[in-house]
């Protein structure tokens, strides 16, 4: 079975890493700025569309409030970004947000902010892969045709390069990301030459639409409520920000400085772009609508549900670089891909959070370990599968899927910068240096003002985005909360448990005897090799134990144990009902209700087979018989194992497979001391 799931293991994945390597993982600014910020960067493909989506309710005149709406996100964002870097300075550990607010707000609040991250990090690989799927099919019909089979497929192979190792995927990761960055910025500033200075009239494929407005003529709180609305829609320009301050352990040395630098970087190229592409989608009249079949309108008629809305970013490169030329595939392909890659942020933090909770005992202890490539395997695993639910129940509709993000991220937002606050509060009142304490006071305003301000996003989001999604956010929030929250209960009722008495104890106290039964079917050699092994432990009583299911064979095995003169006596349960197992175990309980304080020693002789689906031929009943014993105090149960000749047959295999080397494996030629050159098996090889 191993052979049969090692090789295509080795196929996807690569060679396993030893834990001494760990440190080859590690990644430099350019690896970890495509890694780490691949989601806000990305975030520029659908957050403008998602403003003009939501202004175009109150039709094509409220486009003109959607500059002050990216107004209002810059400054959120370079606020949430000169937050976190106060956060990776002090946090350097890759707690993230959950540390903050675990150390300084108590374990409910840090439950709160792990169980949104968790919610947001599945939520940014639906997005993200949905959204890419969209941008890939305004050039590629066929992908768009097939969002939901596309959108899996991608999951598949974003999975396995990250099961690969985070470095080795951060560099197939690196050139999508740098040529839509660079694309980015050559389409605004392509745009805005032609634009600006040859005064070229540039038009959107949708600038000769018109929008139906839902409510036309909105006023005072329905306007202000609107604009709050598209104010949050477009604050998905800031998903991801906090994967860096949580994935600081996989930067190089000097961790925390690279970090904070990777985002500073990564704020000034995101809010760039973002207002590039908001004041561009203006120039090239990009209509948006979020029912386009019904609200964009031709010739007064509506366009049909065979209408195809492009999202923002394709359209205003279809206006700059023109339909169907090189630039704007290549722009719409480094979009998609990117889109893709933005996922990895989560694929990042996901298992990295993970980790940590596990470790904390809040979620699975299998959670903590790496796997053959140093990489979180189960958490990478268990991120791909949520990812694909929630594409496979929303069809793969970035703009359904929208919805429900952005809430886990501002509720993380909210509570690590207040449990900010407090960690400055705390070392101000035991720091005396007055230049420290200076960087602590400028520190804690700056904390001060992010939590107020993402606390007021948040609030808004909560309010005008509850009815169109939100709610299942929150939901997902609740079962993560209330599911880690029984996890730690279960592991602290364990612990309590096991945990070693400070004085003598029953589980210390030797028993009074020990009672051995050798479960015996037939007289064969795994039968007396188990007797004999019996008989070496000096048990105070030893005994064998058939069921009889079958008279004659019963009567046989009673004449043989006879004749061979074994001086274990044998022991005949009767089975009306053929029952193997019930049988057994009731006996043994009933040795326990005799003599409680008398140890039951059960030896069960098995075959070692050696390939997988011999299995399914032996050893079933042993299978069963163990598991029940497994709940019955005061019961030892030891297997006998009899290796049969495929066995050793698989063993030889093994070793041979071991020491084989793949041609080219071993180097030849002349070597210190002389023109010999030794194998690893020791046979000397002629240079």
């Amino acid at each position: 079975m191993s052979k049969l799931t090692d090789v295509p293991k080795r196929i996807l994945i690569g060679r396993a890493l030893r834990s001494d390597r760990l440190g080859e993982t590690l990644l430099p600014k350019r690896i970890a700025l495509p890694v780490f910020a691949s989601d806000p960067l990305s975030s520029v493909a659908y957050a403008p569309g998602e403003v003009l989506l939501v202004l175009s309710i109150a039709g094509v005149s409220a486009y003109h409030f959607s500059p002050w709406i990216a107004v209002a996100v810059v400054v959120l964002m370079f606020t949430v970004v000169a937050s976190y870097r106060q956060n990776v300075h002090a946090y350097p550990s890759g707690g993230g947000d959950y540390e903050v607010a675990n150390t300084n707000l108590g374990p409910k609040a840090g439950l709160t902010v792990a169980s949104a991250l968790l919610v947001d990090y599945v939520l940014t690989v639906a997005v993200s892969i949905s959204s890419g799927i969209e941008n890939l099919g305004s050039a590629v019909p066929f992908v768009v045709e097939n969002k939901v089979l596309c959108a899996v497929a991608v999951i598949v192979l974003l999975t396995l390069m990250n099961l690969r190792g985070v470095k080795e995927s951060g560099k197939l990761f690196a050139i999508p990301t740098y040529v839509f960055v660079t694309g980015v910025f050559l389409l605004i500033a392509w745009g805005a030459f032609r634009g600006l200075v040859l005064g070229d009239t540039m038009h959107a494929p949708t600038s000769d639409l018109e929008i139906k407005p839902e409510h036309q003529g909105l006023a005072g709180f329905a306007l202000v409520f609107l604009l709050l609305r598209a104010f949050s829609s477009g604050c998905a320009a800031l998903t991801g920000v906090e994967a860096i301050s949580n994935g600081v352990p996989a930067f190089r040395k000097p961790k925390s400085k690279n970090a904070a630098t990777t985002l500073a970087l990564m704020g000034g190229l995101a809010v760039t772009m973002f207002c590039g592409i908001i004041a561009l989608a203006l120039a090239t009249n990009v209509r948006m609508a979020e029912q386009p079949a019904h609200d964009l309108l031709r010739d007064g008629q509506p366009v049909g549900s065979g209408y195809v809305q492009d999202p923002v970013i394709s359209q205003v490169a279809a206006a700059v670089f023109g339909q169907g030329t090189f630039f704007f595939i290549l722009l719409a392909t480094a979009t998609a891909l990117v889109l893709f890659l933005a996922a990895n942020t989560a694929y990042n933090g996901f298992p990295l959070l993970g980790s940590i909770l596990a470790q904390d005992r809040y979620l699975p202890r299998q959670l903590h370990t790496r796997g053959d490539r140093l990489a979180f395997s189960n958490g990478i695993v268990l991120l791909a599968g949520a990812a694909g639910l929630l594409v496979w129940i929303y069809g793969a509709d970035s703009t359904k899927l929208i919805q429900l993000y952005i809430v886990g991220v501002f509720v993380s937002f909210t509570l690590s910068q207040t449990g900010m606050v407090r960690h400055w509060n705390r070392h101000l009142r035991a720091e005396k240096d007055p230049a420290k304490r200076r960087h602590m006071i400028r520190s804690r305003a700056i904390n001060a003002f992010g939590a107020f301000f993402t606390g007021l996003v948040l609030v808004v989001v909560l309010i005008t985005k509850f009815t169109h999604g939100a709610w299942v956010a929150l939901l997902g929030m609740v079962i993560f909360y209330a599911t880690m929250s029984a996890i730690r209960r279960h592991y602290d009722r364990v612990a309590e448990e096991i945990a070693a008495p400070e004085g003598p104890s029953d589980d210390s106290v030797r028993p009074s005897r020990v009672h051995s039964i050798v479960l015996v079917s037939k007289l064969h050699r795994p039968t007396l090799r188990a007797i004999a092994y019996a008989k070496l432990m000096r048990s105070d009583t030893l005994e064998a134990l058939s069921i009889n299911v079958d008279s004659a064979e019963t009567k046989a095995l009673k004449e043989e144990w006879e004749q061979r003169g074994i001086s274990v006596p044998l022991k005949i349960l009767d089975s009306p009902y053929r029952e193997i197992t019930r049988p057994i175990i009731d006996y043994v309980k009933g040795l326990r209700r005799e003599s409680p304080r008398d140890a039951v020693s059960v030896i069960i002789p098995e075959y070692v087979v050696g390939h997988w689906y011999e299995h399914l031929l032996h050893n079933q009943s042993a299978l069963r018989l163990k598991g029940r014993l497994l709940f019955t105090p005061g019961v030892m149960v030891t297997s006998v194992p009899y290796q049969l000749d495929s066995a050793e047959a698989a063993k030889k295999r093994a070793r041979r497979r071991q020491d084989w080397n793949a041609p080219g494996a071993v180097r030849r030629g002349p070597v210190e001391g002389g023109g010999k050159a030794k194998a690893p098996g020791g046979n000397k090889q002629s240079s």
